[in-house]
């Protein structure tokens, strides 16, 4: 990793450069959508074995895969059941702290408005299994919307070439709650749960993480249905004093540098002395790295280290980049807080040395799904409020109608609109 000294003057240098979506995608992916709405099942079928290289006939997942799942884990992998049983209390727990509160107020005399909660009825969550598979990403995605009460929700992940979904994914998924399962990936998922086919029901919110073409997809059916927000490759940025360990900072970086050669790290610190131990540690890491391509091709592509005069300035870089992770590691944990105030900008953040962004993506209960690309300035993270509407609701008296009469007519008639204006005035008038 390179390591450079930071002013003012060369921030841009630093931030990461946005991964536009490739132009030449678009077209393929407009193509992709237009097919499965048409045609449905049949441009499904003749996509999946396009591009996965496996035939399928029904799409949907039996009980009896789910269960053979289960056997094969349990024969292969036992402590991952166990794991993913734990990590799924753990985030059902975190998420249920989320719910909001309906709530109703008095505005003026005889006037009562207020807010409810209602969830979103139908919901599919795209699980990635090409590179690796998560089934992580399976509780993070469905859990939070079992907890806000959406009443379908769907999974769709790419078979493999036996024409199967992974076991753990299968069992993850049971495990959180799905209701129905589908052997279907890429755009082409995300173009079935938008429209709907004879076997995949359409939906009203598509969530989770997945390549540049699933990533397109979600964005060209933006409105049809919802999303959470476009996902990129993973991010994380590290602001360190001195006192921070360089050997955790060092593993730190790699876990990220480890998803996609297109991942981005940043160390930024306001010790050269940490900057090159930190530098000297990850050069040895790299060595025995079991994906060791994956991470130097992102470490040198998207990994930085930034030596800066003060700490102030390193929270600077770290709100304009507005990291998908941020790693907050000095003196003292009142230092830690200090900082913490600081913060505008980051999508999940991780205070002191014992707080590794691993506990967030599995164990700790928070959601791992968020947003990258400096989306954080404007988005939060998956939650439970993801998947809810909150219409608000009012009550009115004729005579609190008649306090806002004075309000109402002038400003409709202003605008031309004096049906909008005659509405409460006939409301109003003695019979």
């Amino acid at each position: 990793m390179e390591i450079l000294y930071y002013n003012k003057e060369n921030l841009s240098k630093f931030a990461k450069k946005t991964k536009e979506t490739d132009e030449n995608i678009i077209p393929i992916v407009s193509e992709i959508l237009k097919n499965i709405k048409n045609s449905k099942d049949s441009s499904l079928k003749e996509y999946t074995k396009k591009f996965d290289k496996v035939s399928i006939e029904s799409f949907k997942v039996t009980e009896a895969e789910i269960k053979e799942s289960y056997k094969n884990l349990e024969e292969s992998n036992p402590n991952l059941i166990n794991s993913l049983k734990k990590a799924g209390r753990n985030i059902e727990k975190f998420h249920k702290r989320q719910i909001p509160n309906e709530w109703n107020m008095e505005i003026i005399e005889g006037i009562n408005a207020g807010q409810i909660i209602r969830p979103i009825n139908k919901v599919g969550c795209y699980i990635p299994g090409g590179r690796a598979a998560y089934p992580s990403t399976i509780l993070m995605t469905v859990i939070p919307a079992k907890i806000a009460g959406v009443k379908k929700i769907i999974c769709c992940s790419p078979p493999q070439k036996d024409g199967k979904i992974m076991d753990a994914i299968l069992v993850a998924a049971d495990i959180a709650g799905a209701d129905e399962i589908y052997k279907v990936g890429g755009a082409q998922a995300i173009a079935a749960m938008a429209y709907g086919t004879e076997s995949i029901p359409q939906v009203e919110k598509i969530v989770g993480p997945g390549n540049i073409f699933v990533t397109a997809a979600k964005k060209l059916v933006y409105g049809t249905v919802d999303i959470e927000f476009p996902a990129g490759p993973s991010e994380v940025l590290i602001i360190a004093d001195r006192t921070a360990d360089p050997k955790y900072i060092a593993h730190d970086l790699l876990s990220q540098a480890e998803h996609d050669p297109n991942a981005s790290c940043y160390l930024v610190t306001d010790s050269l002395d940490l900057a090159e131990e930190t530098k000297k540690e990850i050069d040895s890491l790299i060595i025995e790295a079991e994906r060791k391509e994956i991470i130097e091709e992102s470490l040198e592509k998207f990994g930085k280290i930034i030596v800066t005069k003060t700490i102030e300035e390193a929270i600077d870089i770290s709100n304009e980049y507005a990291p998908e992770h941020l790693i907050i590691m000095t003196k003292d944990s009142k230092k830690d807080k200090k900082i913490l105030e600081e913060i505008k900008n980051a999508g999940s953040i991780f205070l002191g040395k014992y707080s590794p962004v691993a506990a967030g993506d599995y164990g700790s209960g928070t959601n791992h799904v968020l947003p990258t690309d400096r989306g954080a300035r404007m988005y939060s993270g998956l939650s439970t409020d993801s998947f809810l509407k909150k219409p608000t609701v009012q009550k009115i008296t004729k005579e609190g109608l008649k306090s806002l009469e004075e309000t109402i007519v002038p400003i409709a008639n202003y605008e031309g609109f004096y049906a909008h204006a005659n509405s409460v005035k006939v409301r109003l008038k003695k019979k």
